[in-house]
């Protein structure tokens, strides 16, 4: 099987403005995902709507490829990159310009997903830790997800899920396994090229997670457990806590 991974990276962002073009250490961000990314793939591309973001990328030898402006999300925009590149890929990886850190090993369980011929989409899933607290887990930027027992997604939510009956919140991390969501992605080459064509869904619009619109239309998205941390970058405060980490490692 055939393996892509595609990396959209755009530069108007709206809480941290030329975000993949910021400098961890010696390296721009989307450098550090894109040499990660290699480690697992022998095919690497990012794709942008930016020429600084192109230039930056072909500078330190990477491989990109130019896309709309218009794109309401980063499956769109994989999608294009891949029609663009005409690499014969069974399975295109979505991979966030964000996560400077990604393991090459959170790659490979995506990867082994597909060794299933009913995965539609895979993703990965951290079970939550209990001392983080219910705080943390309460938090609505921190998607949470239910599995059904052959480890695919029954339902994603900002909410905490599942709830805990009979129970004070505070015992709730004790008593249940929480999973929460990591923003990677992979999907079949067929399977792209169909959710793209979907419109949003009542339950993605009302929870604001694009994966609820697949789940929605029947996608089977299978789920891979990770316990690798990463940090987004989202704002320069995470970008601080980034450089931090790079200085410990």
């Amino acid at each position: 099987m055939k393996f892509i991974g595609i990396i959209p990276a755009r530069y108007a962002s709206t809480r941290f403005p030329g975000k993949p073009l910021a400098k961890i250490g010696d390296r721009t961000m989307i450098e550090r995902v894109y040499r990660r990314a290699s480690l697992a793939l022998d095919h690497v591309a990012v794709a942008t709507d930016d020429v600084r973001i192109f230039d930056t990328v072909t500078g330190f030898g990477g491989q990109a490829v130019m896309t709309s402006t218009e794109h309401r999300s980063g499956t769109d925009r994989c999608y294009e990159a891949f029609t663009k590149l005409g690499y014969d890929a069974d399975v295109i990886i979505n991979i966030q310009g964000d996560e400077p850190f990604i393991d090459p090993s959170q790659i490979e369980a995506l990867k082994s997903c597909f060794d299933r011929p009913d995965t539609h989409i895979a993703t990965l899933v951290r079970r939550f830790d209990p001392a983080a607290g219910f705080d943390a887990l309460f938090n609505p930027n921190t998607p949470k997800v239910v599995l059904d027992n052959e480890g695919c997604a029954l339902y994603f939510s900002r909410s905490i899920i599942p709830y805990v009956r009979n129970k004070g919140w505070q015992d709730w991390t004790e008593a249940t396994t929480f999973y929460t969501h990591v923003g990677l992605y992979a999907y079949r080459r067929d399977v792209l090229a169909e959710i793209v064509k979907l419109p949003q869904s009542q339950l993605e619009l009302a929870e604001s997670l694009e994966q609820l619109r697949w789940l929605q239309a029947g996608y089977r998205i299978r789920t891979a457990v990770t316990d690798c941390p990463t940090i987004g970058i989202d704002t320069p405060a995470d970008l601080e806590r980034a450089i931090a980490s790079l200085n410990e490692e």
